[in-house]
């Protein structure tokens, strides 16, 4: 919460710089980039949800078919009880609480390497857009470039998140790189 207020008043201040020394410069470009339409929308953030959902899919299918094999046992002891010694009945049942046990423990464990992975993928995503930003904001000229969680308003013109998507689907060989890349207003 801290670091929203902080970035806030980051931004705020940087803006009133920005406009404070307006009339002694030439005007200044600002730009507003929304960080997680650009995470969601973006080539390479879609080729990164769509291949965590195909590792989490597979990891899934593995423990589906483990729980249902414990099901089975659990079915089995069910019905065969009464013709079981009490010998088998405890061989079972604990067979049954270890596979359980183990079931748990890899839900676990892929759990933890499916979120490991999912945060340094995205930390390399992030690293990845902010580069490209960087890069649309200079080739732009643009003076100053804010993103929409430091500030509380910001009209579509200052918005250059679709220009950004543009350049990083042109990259990537997607749809609508030959549109022409919006123009923000000028302050």
């Amino acid at each position: 919460m801290r670091s929203v207020a902080f970035k806030s008043l980051v931004a705020a201040l940087a803006v009133g710089v920005a406009v404070a020394a307006g009339p002694a410069q030439a005007e200044i470009k600002v730009g507003v980039v929304d960080y997680g339409r650009l995470m969601d929308e973006s080539p390479q953030g879609k080729a990164l949800i769509e291949s965590l959902r195909n590792d989490a899919g597979t990891k899934q299918r593995e423990l589906q078919a483990q729980a249902t094999t414990l099901q089975t046992k659990r079915d089995k002891l069910t019905k065969d009880r009464a013709t079981m010694s009490q010998d088998q009945i405890s061989r079972a049942e604990k067979d049954l609480r270890d596979g359980e046990r183990d079931l748990a423990r890899r839900q676990s464990e892929i759990q933890d390497d499916f979120n490991a992975r999912r945060n340094e993928e995205m930390s390399k995503l992030q690293r990845s857009l902010i580069d490209e930003v960087r890069n649309f904001a200079r080739v732009q000229n643009f003076d100053l470039v804010l993103t929409t969680d430091g500030v509380i308003y910001a009209g579509t013109a200052l918005d250059i998140t679709p220009g950004v998507l543009q350049q990083l689907n042109a990259a990537r060989g997607g749809a609508g790189a030959a549109a022409a890349a919006p123009k923000p207003a000028t302050r």
